[in-house]
C-alpha cells in the first residue's frame, strides 16, 4: 500500500468556490514530489488537508493506512508526529534559541506538563545537535532565531521537522522568501532527506525549473484540479502552459487531464 492515498479530495472555504475538487493520487514511501501551480491553485490547502490543519470536506486522505478525516483529536495528534511541516515563513518562535525551536518538534511526544516545562531527554538534545550539525548550523544553536538569516531559519525549521522522526515532510513554499543561493541549500537538504533517510517529501513550489531539477515526480494544479501528474523529466512547455493558464494554441486533446 502507498504511504499516502488521496481519494476524490475536495475542499471549499465558501459555498461559491471550490479550492480543491476531485483530487486522486498516491505517494510512495521515499518519493520526492513537487506540487506546482499558480497562486490560488490549491497547493497550500492540499498540504493542510493531508495533515488536517483544515478539515476535509469531500473524499479521503489515507496516511500510513489511517483515514485522517476519521481521527479524533488524540489520534490526530499522534498521527501528526509522523508528519513534519515546513512553512514559507518558518513558523519559529523568534525570541527562543535555535536549539529550543528544534526541540519543539518533540512536543507531539510529550504530555502537556512536559511540554510546558520543556522537559527533554539527553537523547533528544543530542539528536537535535546532530541535526543542526547535519544542516550546517550547529554554531548557531544558542542564538535567538530572529538573529539568523532567512536561509538559516528555514534550516532550523527543517531540523524541527526531522526531530519528529516523520515518515513524510510537507513543505509549503519553503524557498519562496529566499535568495537563489539559500534556495539551493534548502532544496539540497530536502533532497538528501529523501535519499539518505527515506523520508517522503511533498514540496509546494512556484519555480518550475527547480521542481524539475529536484523532483522524482511533479503534480500540476490549476483551479483546484490535477492537470499534470508524471515524472519530472516529462514536464514540458505544453504542460506548464496548461498548469499556469498561458497556453495559446494548445490542442483540445492536451487540455484534457494529462497523466504520464
Amino acid at each position: 500500500m502507498a504511504l499516502l492515498q488521496i481519494k476524490d479530495l475536495g475542499k471549499s472555504y465558501n459555498p461559491h468556490t471550490k479550492i480543491l475538487q476531485g483530487l486522486n493520487f498516491e505517494v510512495e514511501a521515499g518519493e520526492f514530489l513537487s506540487v506546482i501551480g499558480p497562486s490560488g491553485a490549491g497547493k497550500s490547502t492540499l498540504l493542510r488537508c493531508i495533515n488536517r490543519m483544515v478539515e476535509i470536506d469531500e473524499g479521503q486522505v489515507i496516511f500510513n493506512g489511517q483515514n485522517v478525516g476519521d481521527l479524533n483529536k488524540k489520534e490526530l495528534r499522534k498521527l501528526r508526529t509522523h508528519m513534519g511541516m515546513i512553512f514559507q515563513h518558518y513558523n519559529l518562535v523568534p525570541r527562543l534559541s535555535v536549539i529550543e525551536n528544534v526541540l519543539h518538534g518533540r512536543f507531539g511526544y510529550k504530555t502537556t506538563f512536559q511540554g510546558v516545562l520543556g522537559r527533554f531527554t539527553e537523547q533528544e538534545k543530542e539528536h537535535a545537535f546532530f541535526l543542526l550539525e547535519k544542516l550546517g548550523i550547529e554554531d548557531h544553536a544558542y542564538k535567538r532565531c530572529d538573529q539568523l538569516s532567512g536561509g538559516q531559519q528555514q534550516r532550523v525549521g527543517i531540523a524541527r521537522s526531522l526531530i519528529q522522526e516523520p515518515k513524510i515532510v510537507l513543505c509549503d513554499e519553503p524557498i519562496a522568501s529566499l535568495d537563489p543561493n539559500a534556495s539551493k541549500v534548502i532544496m539540497n537538504h530536502l533532497k538528501s532527506i529523501t535519499q539518505e533517510l527515506g523520508i517522503t517529501c511533498i514540496v509546494n513550489l512556484h519555480q518550475v525549473e527547480i521542481a524539475k531539477s529536484y523532483s522524482d515526480r511533479i503534480i500540476g494544479l490549476n483551479k483546484g484540479g490535477i492537470v499534470f501528474d508524471g515524472p519530472s523529466y516529462r514536464l514540458h512547455r505544453s504542460h506548464t502552459d496548461i498548469i499556469y493558464g498561458t497556453e495559446t494554441q494548445t490542442s483540445p486533446e492536451i487540455r484534457e487531464l494529462i497523466t504520464v
